[in-house]
């Protein structure tokens, strides 16, 4: 299991003094995660650490590429020797093959970071992205794809390739979406078998 303290610890040193609304929505993501516990059990600590670390290649000491799940990775792997599977979900969060496309990275992307199963775990990392906004409060998954839109404009290489990851990035969301009212179902049975259970 990922150490989710260690993953905080190294994303404010990386993110909160030089780019404290990035580290706003960092927190905010991982809080989300947080929150996602019930449907990942043992899982839960990994997605809190990637949700933490899934940004800090914005850090301006980082961006050696200028393709932020990339150059998080690297680092991650190179440096601070985390995890394979973390380093997996940070190059991948969020559908960033699409915004590899355009930026001519797949190959390199591909090549150094096979991409995670598709899995709870890899879509409640883009869930938690795309529905937390830049000061990390939460939005539906519709408002944040419009904010993503309205902040680069139209024809922005970013709007672009949120444009061709959309179908990607909702596919996440409804699953997660799933789970979580499996667990609330699952739940609510239970207490009607057992009124007294509280």
């Amino acid at each position: 299991m990922a150490d989710v303290e260690w993953a905080r610890e190294l994303a404010r040193r990386l993110l909160a003094e030089r780019l404290p609304r990035r580290w706003a929505h960092t927190q905010g993501v991982a809080a989300r995660a947080a929150m996602l516990a019930p449907i990942l059990g043992e899982e839960a600590g990994t997605l809190t650490a990637a949700a933490y670390l899934h940004d800090i290649g914005y850090a301006p000491d980082l961006a050696t590429t200028g393709f932020h799940p990339l150059d998080g990775a690297r680092y991650l792997r190179d440096v601070a020797g985390a995890d394979a599977m973390l380093c997996r979900l940070v190059a991948h969060h969020s559908c960033a093959t699409f915004e590899a496309t355009e930026r001519g990275l797949a190959e390199t992307l591909l090549s150094e970071f096979p991409p995670p199963e598709r899995s709870l775990l890899a879509d409640a990392l883009t869930y938690c992205d795309m529905t937390t906004g830049p000061d990390g409060r939460h939005l539906s998954v519709p408002e944040r794809l419009a904010e993503i839109h309205s902040r680069y404009g139209p024809g922005h290489l970013v709007s672009r390739s949120i444009a061709a990851a959309t179908p990607c990035i909702l596919a996440a969301a409804r699953a997660v979406e799933a789970a979580l009212a499996q667990v609330r179902q699952a739940g609510a049975g239970q207490e009607v078998a057992d009124p007294q259970a509280h």
